[in-house]
């Protein structure tokens, strides 16, 4: 007999409606979200890494920004992954087992930064696996709501990614804070600790995901037919040329790290309040997609592409007044100015980082749209990886170390200028209305149905240290 109560159908409607966005409430939904969230909640331990590399394995900002870049590598294979999830089956399942290896890698990880770690060669590789362990729980969830995408309706196409996203984003607000404040109070080591705990999460809601035992052998022809799509598609000049400009636009030095040791050993900033500017900086990551989503998402590629640069440079160059301190010449003080630079630059920030995500999109050939995607997010990690080596070389060149901020303000004025490097070349761009991106008249939008959901790691760069974790 199944005990029903009254009102609760009225609220099943409800929650599907407008909470869930109408997709229908599951065991496997349940699990899907869990995992976002996850993704989103590991930023608890964020300032954490920051400070265990800078206070207690005594690394400069130049030797910090290089292990960062190393331990972004694991999201430059991403596709791999995919690939080895869809080919070897685990005890004939293809997503199940992958992911509770992926928690317990994770969760193992963390173990090992809360335990055994005590040089920068140990810390790298603990790092690393942390962030193998959630590009590959990504790859997975990434392919079950393309899956799922495929069946929803014109009415609710795009639904369940705007779902997954705003899991994620919820875990990184709630974290946001609480990064900086519980490290008042406990050491580095202990918010590893606590942080190891989260992965466990994935590897139980695993079980939740609903799957067939796979009972015939993987079908290889397939596969690489799929390789074969992929090569084509990257010999077409309308994919390598827009893939070219974002990769060189990205892929410019970058000065976070040489910043996160000036605001810290110069500055003075502590913690908890490192936690605050997260918090503000996380909701201006969303008023800036709020923005581009109502007023700026009909501007064609090239014409946001180039303002986008300008305007990015232009208030990048307000870093110089707080390095120079002549924010204090003004009666305004450290904290304050850092932190409306921040919600500024934050906004501005992912207002350009939207286009990116569209471009992507609209570059996927139908019938390998999620591989494909990818590998436009794997090229546009690389850039990442490759920014943060140019950054390091910089700031050894200049210098920059933890104690010698002197020529921290040239390395700021270098690092913005050369982000207008590819301007010339944004030619490469599609038109807004170009409707082909192939030989043959293959359209290159990507439906919204289709399209997966966006790399946790993919989003501004925040005003604290950004790991790939």
């Amino acid at each position: 007999m199944v005990i029903t109560f009254p009102g609760s159908s009225k609220f099943k409607a409800l929650l599907t409606e407008k909470l869930l966005f109408g997709n229908e409430p599951s065991p496997e939904l349940v699990a899907i979200l869990t995992v976002y969230f996850v993704q989103g909640i590991l930023g608890l331990a964020r300032l954490a890494v920051s400070f265990f590399l800078k206070d207690e394995l005594h690394l400069g900002p130049a030797e910090v920004s290089a292990l960062m870049g190393v331990v972004a590598l694991p999201w430059m294979v991403k596709p791999l992954f995919g690939f080895i999830s869809d080919g070897l089956p685990l005890f004939g399942y293809r997503r199940r087992p992958y992911l509770i290896l992926s928690g317990l890698l994770g969760a193992g990880a963390w173990v090992m930064l809360a335990t055994v770690v005590h040089t920068a060669w140990a810390a790298t590789l603990a790092i690393a696996l942390c962030s193998l362990s959630v590009a590959v729980s990504d790859v997975i969830v990434d392919s079950l709501v393309v899956e799922r995408a495929r069946s929803e309706s014109v009415k609710d196409a795009g639904s369940l990614q705007s779902l997954t996203w705003g899991a994620s984003a919820v875990g990184g607000l709630i974290t946001a804070y609480f990064s900086g404040v519980l490290l008042e109070h406990f050491s580095n080591r202990t918010m590893f600790g606590i942080t190891a705990c989260f992965p466990l999460i994935v590897s139980l809601v695993a079980w939740m995901i609903a799957e067939s035992q796979v009972k015939e052998p993987t079908d290889w022809s397939v596969v690489w037919q799929q390789v074969k799509q992929l090569k084509g598609a990257v010999s077409q000049k309308s994919i390598w040329m827009p893939t070219a400009f974002l990769f060189l636009w990205q892929a410019t030095p970058t000065a976070e790290s040489a910043f996160f040791f000036f605001t810290t050993n110069e500055l003075g900033f502590q913690p908890e309040f490192l936690g605050r500017v997260r918090l503000v900086t996380s909701i201006a990551s969303l008023f800036g997609i709020w923005l581009f989503q109502r007023f700026l998402k009909t501007i064609p590629f090239r014409i946001i592409f180039g303002w986008s640069m300008v305007i990015s440079t232009a208030l990048g160059m307000t870093m110089l007044i707080l390095v120079t301190h002549a924010n204090r010449a003004l009666g305004i003080s450290d904290q304050w100015f850092s932190l409306g630079d921040s919600l500024v630059l934050t906004v501005m920030g992912q207002i350009a980082f939207m286009p990116v995500l569209i471009l992507a999109a609209r570059l996927c050939p139908p019938g390998i749209e999620a591989t494909f995607f990818a590998l436009l997010m794997s090229v546009y990690n690389l850039a990442g990886f490759i920014s943060y080596e140019l950054g390091a070389g910089l700031m050894h060149w200049l210098g920059v170390n933890e104690t010698n901020f002197e020529q921290l303000g040239l390395l700021v004025v270098i690092t913005n200028l050369t982000t207008l490097l590819p301007l010339p070349l944004i030619r490469w761009l599609p038109n807004q209305d170009d409707s082909s991106t192939g030989e043959g008249g293959d359209s290159g939008r990507l439906p919204a149905t289709n399209l997966p959901t966006i790399d946790p790691e993919l989003t501004v760069t925040q005003p604290d240290l950004v790991t790939e974790v």
